[in-house]
């Protein structure tokens, strides 16, 4: 049994891994000018003055390594709080970090006559942790229970994500954060990776690092503390993990939707409980839907390109009623 496990994950890595590089080519040769790898292998290793190499250098490259990084942090920070809150109705968007972080981004766009991307991403932790500290407060009470949590975690998401739409409707030099607001990958270039990618590997690497304390931590409270866990210190650090990973992915590209939900629940389903698996592979496995999605979103109105927050809440919003179909938003 525990080798055809193994096989499983070897399998499940593997497949993984060549969707991903499928996806990376896939996604460097798509726009309005579609490229062969040859040029593409050009632009990349063989520089020149030429028209190719300069739109995979400065708008594609870049592109597609913020992709695959956000989506990478949104399933990773996914499965830290599904973990860290034993429910698998938890994610970033239905716990009101990710519109906590839109509202803080636009609120400092509306204050500030000009907003730096490292300035977005500090206004963006900030809304992070009021949005989950939010949810947390009003979810405690008595006693904390799934349903309560969800709950909880809905309302002050539309609360905030209401007040979000507001600013922008009600203030003219807000519009801009609208098309932003539905998740976007457009016009993103090195400034963006090098603002978001410091705190995206630092936050993925600890995450891999603690996995096996998130491990335990699933299995619950009491067996966690019976295994010699200090259960309160990892739930503190997964928290700041999920608003790390979060904040920064919003910050540059937008609340992207479902990613956090959908990833953690496919890939417990293909490697089984133990996070020293699920949290690599939702790592591969965001990294390579929301490729596939950004891919797509350039043929909705092609030749123009869609916000990819429109594909990734279409895929995400069918799978989430699967779930409730089948009755599997139950307690891991």
């Amino acid at each position: 049994m525990g080798s055809k496990r193994t096989l499983n994950i070897w399998v499940v890595t593997i497949l993984s891994l060549s969707f991903l590089l499928i996806g990376l080519f896939l996604h460097l040769s798509v726009g309005s000018t579609i490229m062969n790898i040859h040029t593409i292998f050009n632009a990349i290793f063989q520089i020149d003055q030429s028209r190719e190499t300069t739109i995979i250098q400065t708008l594609r490259l870049p592109r597609t390594i913020l992709t695959v990084m956000v989506g990478a942090a949104l399933a990773v920070a996914g499965a830290l709080m599904q973990a860290i809150t034993r429910n698998a109705l938890a994610s970033p968007e239905i716990f009101g970090v990710n519109a906590g972080a839109s509202l803080a981004v636009a609120s400092a766009t509306l204050l500030f006559a000009t907003l730096s991307p490292s300035m977005t991403v500090y206004a963006a932790f900030i809304g992070a942790l009021l949005g989950g500290l939010t949810v947390y407060v009003f979810a405690s009470g008595r006693k904390m229970t799934h349903v309560k949590l969800a709950l909880a975690g809905t309302a002050i998401h539309l609360f905030f994500s209401s007040i979000t739409q507001a600013i922008v409707i009600l203030n003219e030099r807000a519009t801009d954060v609208l098309y932003w607001l539905v998740g976007s990958l457009n016009g993103k270039d090195w400034t963006h990776v090098q603002v978001a990618s410091p705190w995206i590997i630092i936050g993925l690497a600890i995450a891999f690092l603690l996995s096996r304390s998130f491990s335990i931590l699933s299995l619950g409270e009491s067996m966690a503390s019976s295994l010699g866990e200090r259960v309160q210190l990892i739930r503190l650090i997964g928290g700041l993990l999920v608003i790390m990973l979060a904040g920064s992915s919003v910050a540059v590209v937008g609340p992207i939707s479902f990613i956090g939900l959908i990833v953690p629940h496919i890939t417990r389903k293909l490697v089984g409980l133990d996070y020293s698996r699920v949290i690599p592979i939702s790592a591969l496995l965001g990294a390579t839907l929301l490729l596939y999605a950004d891919i797509l979103s350039h043929f909705i109105v092609y030749p123009y390109e869609s916000p990819v927050g429109i594909v990734t809440a279409l895929i995400g919003a069918s799978f989430f009623l699967y779930l409730v179909r089948k009755e599997r938003l139950i307690k891991q």
